[in-house]
C-alpha cells in the first residue's frame, strides 16, 4: 500500500510522540512493512532500528530476527491481538497489535505495542516460590513441634527460627558438642532439650546445672562429687557429682560464661578425655557425657580480655546455635501469647482471652525478657485479672506505655503517689536490670549490690 505525503506527516508525527513511550512501539504499512520504531522497543527487544526499518516482518521472521509476529494474524483476522513473547534480551513483555483502517476498510497500519513485564514476572515467580516455600515451612515446623515432649513448645514463624530449628535436629543425631547463645530467657534450654529428645540419649539421663547460681567454692564437688571424709560437713558415703550422674546422657552446662577459670581447666580435661577423679579422692572415674553449653554472655570477648580460655571455648563451640531475641521475631509474640494463655487457661480452668487493643501492647513492647517474660506475664494476668477478657489496664505500666507514670499527672494537676510496694518493687527490678547490664555477669552484679549470686539469680527471675 503506498505510503502518501499526508501519511509521512503523520507518521513523523507520530514519531516524535512514540519516542517519549516507555512501552516498545512497533508501527507496520498494511503490507507489513516496518516504518516506525521507537528507542524503548530496541531496549525491550535487544533487535536494532537498522535490522528492521523498511523491511517486511516475513523477511525478518524467515532470516530468524523475529521468532513470533502478532501482525500476520492481525493482517488476517483484522482485529487485535495480545500475547506474551521473551525475547533475546532476557525481557518478557505483553506484546498488543493493533490494526487501523482507511475510509475502505482495508487495514493502513498495525501499530505493536511492547510492554517490558520482565520485573512483574520476577516478583510473581518470587512470590509463587515465597508460597511454596512458605507451604514447605509449615509443614516442616508442624513436624518438628511434634518431635517435642508433651510438656514442651515450640512457636517459629519465620525463616530464621525454622533454620536454627532443623540445624538443631540436624547435629542433635551425632555426640559433637554443642554451644547455645541468646539471651535471658530467649529459649536456649529448650533447644538443649530439644536436642536431646531427638538424639540418641532421649532414653538415658538429662541433667542442667547453672554454672552461674553455685557458689565458688562448691563448684567442684557439685561437677565431680566428693570422696567420704573429704572435708568438714561431707556426707557419709560421699557424694556423687553432675558427670558421673548424666554418665551415657546429657549435661547442660547453663552459663558457662560463668565459671571460674580454674574450673574452666578441669571441664576441658573430662571433655578431652572422659576423665576426672572426686574432690578427695585418687581414683579415675571416666564417663560418656553428651555436653550442651548455654550462655548469654560474649565468650570470644572474654577470651579476649582472659576471662575464659580460649582452648575451652573452642571445645565448646564445635556447632553454635544463637537463639534470636523475642524483639527480632515478632511474628512469634502474639502466636506464644496465644500459647500461654490456653496453657494457663488450662492449667487454672479459665476461659480468659486478650483484648486486641491488649495485644497490640504486647507486640509493641521490646521484650528484655524474651520468652520467659512474656510467659510470666501472661500467667500472672491470666490468675490476676478480674475479668474474662484480658484488657489493656490490666498490662504492667512498662508495657502500656501511655499510662506509665500517670501517678504523677492527672488531670486536676494532683500527683498520684504510687504504693511504696510497688515503688521499691520497680526500684528492686530497675537495680537488678542495671547492675547485670554493666557487668555482663551474675557474680559481677551480685557483689556490686551487696547480695549472693544465688539470691541474684532468685531475684532475676522472678523480674523475668
Amino acid at each position: 500500500m503506498e505510503i502518501t505525503t499526508k501519511d509521512e506527516n503523520y507518521i513523523n508525527t507520530l514519531e516524535m510522540i512514540i519516542e517519549t513511550s516507555f512501552d516498545g512501539i512497533y508501527v507496520t504499512d498494511g503490507d507489513a512493512n516496518t516504518i516506525l520504531i521507537n528507542k524503548s522497543y530496541e531496549r525491550i527487544t535487544g533487535l536494532k532500528r537498522e535490522e528492521l526499518m523498511g523491511r517486511n516482518m516475513a523477511e525478518l521472521v524467515n532470516n530468524g530476527t523475529m521468532s513470533e509476529v502478532t501482525s500476520f494474524w492481525v493482517l488476517q483476522n483484522k482485529r487485535a491481538k495480545t500475547v506474551y513473547q521473551s525475547f533475546k534480551s532476557g525481557k518478557s513483555a505483553l506484546v498488543t497489535s493493533t490494526p487501523f483502517f482507511d475510509e475502505n476498510g482495508e487495514i493502513k497500519m498495525i501499530v505493536t505495542n511492547v510492554r517490558d513485564i520482565t520485573e512483574l514476572k520476577e516478583l510473581q515467580e518470587k512470590e509463587n516460590q515465597r508460597k511454596d516455600e512458605s507451604i514447605k515451612y509449615k509443614g516442616i515446623i508442624e513436624e518438628l513441634k511434634l518431635q517435642l515432649a508433651s510438656d514442651e513448645y515450640i512457636i517459629a514463624e519465620d525463616e530464621n527460627m525454622l533454620n536454627l530449628l532443623l540445624l538443631a535436629k540436624r547435629v542433635a543425631r551425632v555426640d559433637t558438642t554443642i554451644l547455645i547463645m541468646g539471651e535471658s530467657g530467649s529459649g536456649k534450654e529448650l533447644f538443649a532439650k530439644y536436642i536431646y529428645n531427638n538424639s540418641l540419649r532421649k532414653n538415658k539421663p538429662f541433667i542442667k546445672i547453672n554454672c552461674g547460681a553455685i557458689p565458688e567454692n562448691l563448684i567442684e564437688s557439685e561437677f565431680f562429687g566428693y570422696a567420704e571424709g573429704s572435708f568438714t560437713g561431707a556426707v557419709k558415703g560421699g557424694k556423687m557429682g553432675i558427670f558421673e550422674a548424666a554418665n551415657n546422657g546429657t549435661l547442660l552446662l547453663d552459663e558457662i560464661g560463668e565459671l571460674p577459670l580454674n574450673m574452666q581447666v578441669k571441664l576441658l580435661r573430662v571433655l578431652q578425655d572422659g576423665k576426672f577423679e572426686k574432690v578427695g579422692s585418687n581414683d579415675t572415674i571416666k564417663v560418656d557425657v553428651r555436653i550442651i553449653a548455654s550462655t548469654n554472655r560474649n565468650l570470644e570477648g572474654m577470651v579476649e580480655k582472659g576471662l575464659f580460655r580460649e582452648d575451652l571455648f573452642y571445645r565448646l563451640n564445635v556447632v553454635q546455635l544463637k537463639v534470636i531475641p523475642l524483639r527480632e521475631r515478632k511474628s512469634s509474640i502474639i502466636p506464644l501469647a496465644e500459647y500461654f494463655l490456653k496453657v494457663y487457661n488450662e492449667k487454672y480452668n479459665m476461659e480468659k482471652t486478650v483484648s486486641k487493643e491488649a495485644m497490640k501492647y504486647l507486640y509493641e513492647y521490646s521484650w528484655p525478657g524474651n520468652v520467659r517474660e512474656l510467659r510470666n506475664l501472661i500467667e500472672m494476668l491470666v490468675v490476676t485479672s478480674v475479668d474474662d477478657t484480658i484488657n489493656k489496664t490490666n498490662l504492667p505500666a512498662h508495657i502500656a506505655r501511655d499510662d506509665y507514670e500517670k501517678y504523677e499527672t492527672s488531670n486536676d494537676g494532683k500527683g498520684h503517689m504510687p504504693k511504696l510496694s510497688d515503688a521499691l518493687e520497680k526500684l528492686e527490678k530497675d537495680m537488678i536490670f542495671k547492675a547485670y547490664e554493666k557487668y555482663g555477669n551474675v557474680r559481677g552484679a551480685a557483689k556490686e549490690l551487696g547480695i549472693d549470686p544465688s539470691t541474684f539469680v532468685r531475684k532475676r527471675k522472678k523480674y523475668l
